[in-house]
This record gives C-alpha cells, structure tokens and sequence, in this order.
C-alpha cells in the first residue's frame, strides 16, 4: 500500500463544502439515522451546506475528525468515517462508519474502517478501538466482529427512542489483535 488512505475499492479524504448533498442523502433515511445516531428534525439544504463547509475549514487530524468515504471508481461519495472520544493517555478511541444506501454491501465499510484502524494504531500510537452498536444493528455488529473486534458488554436499555430503551453492544479491538491480520504500513 503506498497510500494508507487508500485501498483496492476506496480512500478517505477530507470533507468538502460540495460534500453537503451527500451528508443530506444519509440524514434522509430515518432507519438509517437510527442505527448511527438519532433522529433529528429534517433539515434546511442550507444548514447542510453551512454545516459542510465548516467542516470542510477544520484542520486535519486532531482527537476527533471525521473523513469521506469515496469510491475509487468514480470519486462518489459513499459514506463518511469518524474518530473521537480519543484518549490518548489510555491509548484507545472510538469509531464509527456510515455508507449510503446505494454504496452497501460492497465492502466499502470493511476497507475504510481497515484504512482508519491501521492509521490510528500505526501513526498516533493508540493500543485500542471501541464502538458502541445499538443491539438491533445487526449489519454493524456483523462489520466489526468480521474485522476482529470482541463484544466487552452490554448496555441494558441504555438508550430511548421509537418509544422504548435499547441495549447498546460494546465491542473494542487491540493494535495486536488488529496486526494479527493486517500487514503494518511500509516505510519504504
């Protein structure tokens, strides 16, 4: 790999200002929303092109950011890919990945969370990744045990929405356990 923020399907790349109909297109399925976060009142074009661009003006890199997932074929937007909650004290962080809907099922989150991985364990030094999946993403708890990640717990009923509490999945990852699969980046 001569570019880690590249694979054989897609890259991750800074958020651009001409990104926002993409980030509109993931906010306009309420099933979607719900398995990554909550559902929020729809939203104006402008507030999504303003969010976009200030975005788009942070620097790179830091404790929190967050990437595009774009296909390599045609530079589409496919998704996006997040880090945060990063202590690096304890040496772990948190991830997570949204792909549309007409992006799935072709490998893209697998790669772009592989990209993200070798990233924070091999250049910021981190021994430990966790997420956090509602229990009734399968897919998601599908993607992260498929990479490697052990289920830590469970939170009982720790979140409310459509009307009644949810559990929440907590998995995690180890730098070992990831390079135990993953060959680690070339110097040369």
């Amino acid at each position: 790999m001569s570019d880690m923020w590249t694979g054989g399907k897609v890259g991750l790349r800074g958020v651009e200002p001409e990104d926002w109909k993409g980030f509109r297109d993931l906010a306009r399925n309420s099933v979607d929303v719900r398995n990554a976060d909550v559902i929020e009142p729809p939203r104006s074009a402008q507030s999504f092109r303003i969010w976009t661009a200030e975005r788009a003006g942070r620097p790179p890199g830091g404790e929190a950011f967050r990437l595009v997932v774009e296909v390599l074929a045609d530079r589409a937007f496919a998704g996006t890919v997040t880090v945060g909650e990063a202590d690096s004290r304890a040496g772990r962080f948190k991830t997570g990945i949204e792909i549309s809907r007409d992006h799935r099922g072709r490998g893209y989150a697998t790669e772009a969370t592989e990209l993200i991985l070798t990233y924070m364990f091999a250049e910021q030094r981190y021994n430990k990744c966790e997420v956090e999946v509602y229990a009734f993403n399968e897919a998601s708890l599908a993607l992260y045990r498929k990479l490697g990640f052990a289920i830590e717990g469970r939170l009982r009923q720790h979140e409310y929405f459509a009307g009644q509490y949810h559990d929440v999945v907590l998995l995690g990852i180890t730098a070992a356990e990831h390079w135990a699969t993953h060959r680690r980046p070339s110097v040369q």
